[in-house]
């Protein structure tokens, strides 16, 4: 087959183009484990076993697969042949990710134990300055399995009610209850696990009251109220399922966030002694009675509030400028608040475009809640939405025993921290681009020139990333490369990886990406199906890849 490119009115330029066809490992192990060129369901089955890794697999798991070929109309009845072989091989039902969407963690432990996807400004569009609020990223990201969303409660222009909007620009606003609504209308649509609402509250006593009439009416039975047994610890992701709890500052701490923005840095530290007991007339009780997650520090201030407080448990927020800061002098006490206390980091003030922080610097640190942009593209979100990927998608991730062990004191900065074990990863192919993209997105004159980018985003000491060779004019490249990955935390890592289109003369053409979590990722020769920009899986693009763990026992479960 033949693709033609026009140069110019007169000339054009013709490449053959090859088909996807199976690399020689894959041919050889074909031919391993079948005979006179078919491979019986027998030979699958020790071929799922022994390459695959899926101990579990049984003749019913194998028949699957075969019916699977067959529904595609390439299936053989007495087995199955190369072709078809490698089909399955490049097909869904063979994912590096398991396929039941099984929440197979222990979900019994304080909600101080996980990881929450956390939205910030979860109302807005577009920039952080002018774009427009709406329903929709609320939708979008609870639909993506969100679990964190945040509103910003500011007085309307009469001061009459409550609106949703990005105090101090001239972004639009959107109504409260629609944005409510869209909360209880969309929460457990992918995830039965609990969201959590939070309020950056701007309002007086008055709205506040009537903020919670509108907040109880809403959600009803949904709503969780906390009690006293939950003060000294949260209650559990498995305790909560189809609930919404609502956090943020009781109405003290909110009068002390309001002072201590006019004090200078030295003055704000000892700020709460300037508060006088709250009077029971002025505060919205009915308002302090729905906060679940009490949001606020500490006496001391930021620094202090790391301490902890053995009589309570608080969501403790902080800029990621400030975490930076923190993790130089207080990496080890920032893990040790966040065995018991929930800390929420979201984006610096300067980020206008909306655009996203490493979250890892938070995740590696015990951070649960690293609030995003979900409106942003880009590699930071990228590892987020691939973070989250694990444990079904249900929006929790267990956080790894070196975060929660009580007696040790885990430094994710350490040069003292050993090797557990080593991935493999082997890119052999790819292919679905001549079908996702037009013959003329990437170069105008000629087919693509890939190449893929395969690393690991993880504690310092086991990131690190690799480029294939760029293999050019073809739309079904093959690099046939392995890398290594020696690991000291992979509990705490991903895989990821991005193909481009090389270009001598302009900036290098995107073509898709993945990140995977290294705590899900299985065995064997897989097929890797590769994102877009916003994170949408593509139709047809994939790679075949090989993963290999050594020790070959080595189990996250």
């Amino acid at each position: 087959m033949k693709v033609t490119f026009k140069v110019c009115f007169c000339c054009v330029r013709s490449f053959k183009v090859k088909s996807s066809e199976p690399p020689q490992e894959i041919k050889t192990l074909f031919d391993d484990y079948s005979q006179n060129g078919r491979m019986s369901v027998d030979e699958m089955l020790r071929f799922v076993i022994q390459v695959q890794g899926e101990t579990h697999a049984d003749s019913n798991y194998v028949k699957d697969i075969f019916n699977m070929l067959k529904h595609h109309g390439v299936f053989h009845p007495r087995g199955l042949h190369l072709e078809e072989y490698y089909r399955y091989l490049l097909s869904d039902f063979n994912s590096p990710l398991p396929l039941s969407g099984e929440v197979w963690q222990d979900m019994n432990q304080p909600l101080s134990h996980y990881f929450l996807y956390t939205g910030h400004n979860s109302y807005l569009t577009g920039n952080q300055l002018n774009s427009r609020s709406s329903t929709e990223p609320i939708v979008k990201a609870l639909r993506r399995g969100v679990r964190v969303i945040e509103l910003d409660l500011w007085p309307n222009s009469s001061g009459t009610e409550a609106e949703v909007r990005h105090g101090g620009t001239l972004t639009s606003t959107e109504d409260l209850q629609k944005c409510l609504n869209a909360v209880k209308e969309n929460a457990f649509e992918v995830s039965e696990y609990p969201v959590v609402l939070t309020f950056e509250d701007h309002l007086t006593p008055d709205l506040q009251k009537k903020v919670a009439k509108m907040v109880s009416k809403t959600f009803g039975g949904t709503l969780f109220r906390s009690r006293e047994e939950y003060t000294k610890c949260f209650p559990s992701p498995e305790a909560l399922k189809n609930k919404i709890l609502i956090s943020t500052k009781p109405p003290k701490e909110y009068l002390q966030t309001h002072i201590s923005q006019g004090a200078t840095t030295s003055e704000s530290v000892n700020v709460e002694e300037l508060i006088q007991d709250e009077d029971e007339k002025t505060v919205a009780v009915e308002y302090r009675d729905l906060i679940s997650i009490h949001a606020g520090n500490r006496k001391g201030g930021l620094k202090n509030s790391l301490n902890g407080d053995p009589n309570r448990v608080i969501r403790l927020s902080m800029s990621e400028q400030w975490l930076e800061t923190l993790v130089k002098t207080r990496g080890t006490d920032l893990v040790k608040f966040t065995q018991r206390n929930i800390l929420r980091i979201f984006p610096k003030t300067t980020r206008f475009d909306s655009s996203n922080y490493d979250p890892l610097v938070g995740w590696i640190h015990g951070a649960q809640m690293v609030a995003f942009n979900m409106q942003c593209h880009g590699k930071f979100l990228w590892m987020m939405q691939g973070m989250f990927k694990a444990n079904g998608g249900c929006g929790y991730v267990k956080k790894p025993d070196v975060l929660l062990s009580n007696g040790e004191n885990f430094d994710p900065y350490s040069q003292n921290l050993q090797i557990k074990t080593t991935l493999k990863v082997k890119i052999f192919n790819g292919e679905g681009w001549n079908l996702d993209f037009s013959q003329d997105h990437f170069d105008r004159y000629s087919p693509p020139d890939f190449y893929a980018k395969v690393g690991i985003a993880g504690i310092p000491l086991d990131t690190t990333s690799y480029r294939t060779e760029t293999d050019t004019d073809e739309w079904f490249p093959v690099w046939d490369e392995e890398f290594e990955f020696p690991l000291r935390v992979p509990e705490l890592a991903l895989l990821c990886i991005t193909v481009k289109d090389h270009d001598k003369n302009t900036p290098n053409d995107f073509a898709g990406q993945t990140c995977l979590p290294l705590s899900e990722i299985k065995p064997g020769i897989r097929a890797v199906r590769l994102h877009d920009r916003v994170g949408d899986v593509f139709k047809h693009v994939r790679l075949l890849v090989r993963f290999v763990w050594e020790p070959p026992r080595y189990s996250f479960r």
